[in-house]
């Protein structure tokens, strides 16, 4: 426990870093990758190049220091960081390294105003907020490995099925080499893909969301190729398993993780919206849902740019047909005069809070969301405008986490979540 002379240092800090936060991460991960260049076997480069890990970071310095008092507070997102943790393999002895890089990084870059003291007390706490990761991240690598069909680390898993689902996305069918039993997961979660490119010096580690449901012989994951746009690299690993990866290949495979789930225990309707590849984590929930033949009213909600770009629409098409508690809407940006001729699209343009108002037939109801941060953003502005409570409001960022709002969300430093 920190004493209360600390606490009051740590939070006389806020200020400081809400100045200066993305200064000294930006430093930090230079030093980090300067002293320890075997880490770039663990980060996304492409978070790197675009500011958005060292933003996450800054974030989660800055929220635990004004939660440093009652961390209880900020345990739903050390949860969801541990999860993305052991997915990407995170062991114990890397938390001292971030720990060494990041104290120096406060005082090179607040000099002065990071007085003996001040650096004592963030030492401390800093060792305090690694423990609770290590702890928690020791009970899932454990569960991971002692679950029926789990294993620890990375397990080779062949590409038994590659299916185009749309112009930018492709389903990959994984079943495991050693043709033994796989560990069943929770509707939402994630698998660790573990890829080395020829012509790269680094492993490249990245997420993807499964997206069926659990309980089959093989795990699908379908992956967005990611071309490079004006300050948007392209997708290093996703185009590889576009261009490169082909049906017999074999790839490596972390157990499924994720806090992103299905609540199975309320009552309430479901509404799911997803924009463009968002849709992954979304259909392993609506799968479970209609495999087990839930009675509770269903609504899924696509947002895309166009029927071109549209994954999985006839499967939720077909089953809506088939079931009366299920009812599918799209919105498509920019609609072709195909999709104009075939009627397959119930609104042009966005989703806003006035459309959802007349399509729903009220806000109670568990909404679970996802897709790009602007998507998301307007999504969670219309549902706090339209009074839904939080506790019913459900998303999942792609990629380090960002804020939907004023508040700030928790992100340590080695994360990486990226579709």
């Amino acid at each position: 426990m920190l004493s209360p002379e600390k606490i009051k240092i740590i939070k006389s800090t806020v200020p400081v870093l809400e100045e200066h936060g993305e200064a000294i991460t930006t430093r930090f991960y230079q030093r980090l990758f300067e002293n320890h260049p075997e880490l770039l076997n663990v980060f996304n480069q492409a978070n790197q190049k675009q500011g958005r890990q060292q933003t996450a970071l800054a974030n989660a310095v800055y929220a635990a220091a004004a939660h440093i008092d009652n961390l209880e507070e900020i345990l739903d997102n050390v949860k969801l960081i541990a999860h993305k943790h052991v997915s990407l393999g995170i062991k114990p002895e890397q938390y001292p390294i971030v720990g060494e890089n990041l104290l120096k990084a406060m005082k090179e870059v607040l000099g002065d105003a990071a007085t003996d003291e001040v650096i004592d007390a963030w030492s401390d706490a800093y060792g305090i907020i690694a423990d609770a990761f290590i702890g928690i991240e020791a009970d899932l690598y454990q569960q991971a490995k002692e679950q029926p069909g789990g294993w620890a680390g990375y397990r080779k898993f062949v590409v038994d099925k590659k299916v185009k689902e749309s112009n930018v996305i492709t389903s990959f069918y994984l079943k495991p080499e050693d043709q033994k039993q796989i560990a069943k997961f929770k509707s939402g979660q994630y698998l660790g893909v573990k890829v080395e490119i020829p012509g790269k010096d680094y492993t490249q580690l990245r997420e993807y969301s499964i997206s069926d449901s659990s309980g089959k012989d093989y795990y699908r994951i379908s992956v967005k190729r990611e071309d490079e746009l004006p300050n948007h690299p392209e997708g290093v690993v996703s185009n590889y398993l576009h261009s490169h990866v082909q049906e017999g290949d074999v790839i490596e495979v972390s157990a499924p993780a994720g806090v992103f789930t299905l609540d199975t225990e309320s009552n309430l309707p479901v509404v799911f919206i997803s924009g463009g590849v968002g849709i992954t984590p979304l259909m392993s929930m609506f799968n479970s849902l209609v495999e087990s033949n839930s009675k509770k009213d269903i609504y899924f909600i696509h947002a895309a740019i166009n029927g071109d770009y549209h994954a999985f629409k006839d499967h939720v098409k077909q089953r809506s047909s088939e079931k009366e508690n299920i009812k599918s809407l799209v919105c498509y940006e920019k609609p072709t005069e195909e999709d104009r001729q075939n009627q397959s699209f119930d609104k042009e343009g966005f989703i806003d809070l006035e459309w959802l108002q007349s399509v729903l037939p009220s806000n109670e109801a568990k909404f679970y969301f996802c897709g790009p941060l602007p998507f998301m953003k307007a999504i969670y502005g219309a549902l706090k405008k339209w009074n839904v409570p939080e506790e019913n409001i459900h998303y999942e960022f792609f990629g380090p986490a960002g804020t939907l709002d004023v508040e700030v969300d928790f992100e340590p430093a080695l994360s990486d979540h990226d579709e």
